[in-house]
């Protein structure tokens, strides 16, 4: 089956259940990781101050956690709006939005990223077996549909406040999230994608050596198992070669790569 792409616009009823009312495009069957992302490029093309985030693994799972994730009391969002109207559900969103990058942005509430680290997210050798297979054919990380937000959020490590995630008390919660989004901006990777269990990465020119290595370092900070020198060997070559670099958030985050 070939990858076919659906627009959803305001004034043309959405013939698939969209994420938001954010939704730009669904894309089913994507061909590729670099092939999505080059629709995205498009989009940027048209509209260069525009910012967006794309759903990554399991977007049925994705979406569950992240109606949960929402209802935590650092970010809920409590507001009334009819359910039948499109234009209140849109405004209603759209100050949700609003609230949830106010909430990342608050240096209250903002985590460092080596306390989550501290958290022990895995200590499994697997695991980071797990991230070097799925750097390596980065095309594992998309479900078989793929969701397209545009979202008016300022900076693009905000872009998590659309589909916030990390719900289980042992996974990495938003802020969790939001802190490692910031550390892999200043590795120069920009953020682009979330799903079930993975956060996605970019960057626009190749990691020189000495980058590379404290990259590394950070990343066995955040996972542990820094004694497994063969596996963060491998996904250093991995990571020199390829522009992505995907990241797991849920404990056992492994077997996604076996569904």
């Amino acid at each position: 089956m070939s990858m076919t792409i659906t627009r959803f616009t305001p004034s043309t009823p959405a013939p698939f259940r969209t994420v938001d009312s954010f939704s730009l495009l669904r894309i089913d069957e994507p061909s590729s990781l670099s092939a999505v992302l080059e629709l995205v490029r498009q989009e940027q093309q048209t509209d260069p101050g525009a910012r967006y985030l794309i759903t990554l693994d399991d977007i049925n799972q994705c979406l569950y956690t992240s109606g949960h994730a929402r209802e935590s009391d650092e970010i809920y969002y409590d507001a009334d709006y009819d359910m039948d109207d499109p234009a209140s559900v849109a405004q209603y969103q759209q100050a949700e939005l609003a609230y949830v990058a106010a909430q990342l942005d608050d240096p209250a509430l903002r985590r460092d990223w080596r306390d989550v680290g501290e958290k022990g997210l895995t200590s499994l050798p697997e695991d980071i077996a797990a991230l070097v297979e799925i750097n390596r054919h980065p095309d594992l990380v998309l479900d078989d549909a793929v969701y397209v937000q545009k979202l008016p959020v300022a900076r693009d490590d905000l872009l998590i406040a659309g589909l916030p995630n990390g719900y289980f008390s042992c996974d990495w919660d938003i802020f969790d999230n939001h802190a490692v989004i910031r550390l892999l901006h200043d590795h120069d990777y920009r953020f682009f994608g979330i799903g079930a269990g993975w956060l996605g990465f970019i960057r626009e020119d190749k990691i020189d050596p000495a980058k590379l290595e404290r990259l590394i370092a950070d990343l066995m900070t955040l996972y542990g198992q820094a004694e497994n020198t063969q596996m963060w060997g491998e996904l250093k070559q991995v990571i020199r070669n390829s522009p992505y670099l995907l990241l797991g958030y849920i404990e056992d985050f492994s077997r996604i790569l076996e569904s």
